[in-house]
């Protein structure tokens, strides 16, 4: 039985890896212009993969799933197709977000494929350029993979219902990793209304990093969460955020800790807001 390996890699360790034949760096920073930047600067050999046309699946109302839905497991093996990636390779993905860009939701996509060994890069591609990484520019060429199947994603998910019916009954934990000025309702600079879930609480993503934006280490990471379950098994939690990406920070946070994936809300409070449904403003008392 193949080893575990960690969800998260040391910049320092990524030399080494881009020596193994079976090798794939992904560069899944985001935003506007991002094609331009990539192709200004980029980690040696990584391929880049956008958020909005390849790890979403974009609907004009973000009411019925929020901003950034899952593609179909599909629709996502072809895009592992056309960045060389095999069910054999070993893929380590960046952004310049401390992960919490879109990194960690490939990490999450790729985990829920199937895929064994796929690792976020700590300190994202600012860390990897420090720790003496070589930086290409223009495009790079992906290796010539067969089809990667997938039938369905294997990692827990919630759903709108799901998260209704925990918040009424107040038995389950929902977690609202976005700021605490956004989860307090005090600004929204994204999504149409201000607020949080009634009965979710705010562990912001942030708090997963030390002052220098690298993960906390996996004990104190452990101990953490596990203060904040209270005796909950992790598998049973549900976490979101605004359109389910940075959740995924939190999610690979957990797995860094040891502790098995929460559910992934990916409508978010951007379909959350969007329903005419309760809303909360200040903190939980």
């Amino acid at each position: 039985m193949e080893q575990k390996i960690s969800p998260v890699v040391q910049p320092q360790q990524l030399a080494a890896l881009k020596q193994m034949p079976d090798f794939v760096l992904i560069d899944a920073r985001a935003g506007a212009g991002m094609a331009e930047k990539y192709a200004a600067a980029h980690l040696q050999g990584a391929l880049h993969v956008d958020l909005d046309r390849q790890l979403a699946d974009i609907q004009p109302d973000a009411a019925n799933g929020g901003r950034h839905p899952l593609p179909s497991p599909a629709q996502f093996a072809q895009v592992l197709m056309q960045v060389g990636i095999s069910p054999d390779s070993h893929v380590v993905v960046y952004d310049d977000k401390n992960g919490a860009n879109a990194a960690a939701r490939f990490w999450w996509m790729l985990k829920a494929a199937g895929h064994p060994k796929v690792q976020v890069l700590d300190g994202g591609m600012d860390a990897a350029i420090q720790a003496g990484f070589p930086v290409n520019r223009g495009t790079e060429t992906p290796a010539n993979t067969g089809e990667y199947e997938i039938t369905d994603w294997t990692l827990p998910l919630s759903d709108l219902e799901e998260v209704q019916q925990v918040t009424q009954n107040g038995t389950g934990l929902v977690i609202d990793v976005r700021d605490a000025a956004r989860y307090r309702g005090e600004v929204e600079p994204i999504d149409l209304i201000a607020g949080h879930i009634p009965g979710a609480t705010n562990i912001p993503f942030t708090d997963n990093l030390d002052a220098q934006g690298f993960f906390l280490a996996p004990d104190i990471l452990r101990a953490k969460y596990e203060k904040a379950l209270e005796g909950r098994n992790s598998a049973e939690v549900i976490v979101h955020c605004g359109s389910g990406v940075t959740a995924c920070h939190t999610l690979l946070a957990m797995d860094y800790a040891g502790m098995d994936i929460p559910k992934l809300y990916v409508g978010s409070w951007s379909e959350w807001s969007r329903r005419d449904l309760p809303i909360a403003t200040g903190v939980i008392a």
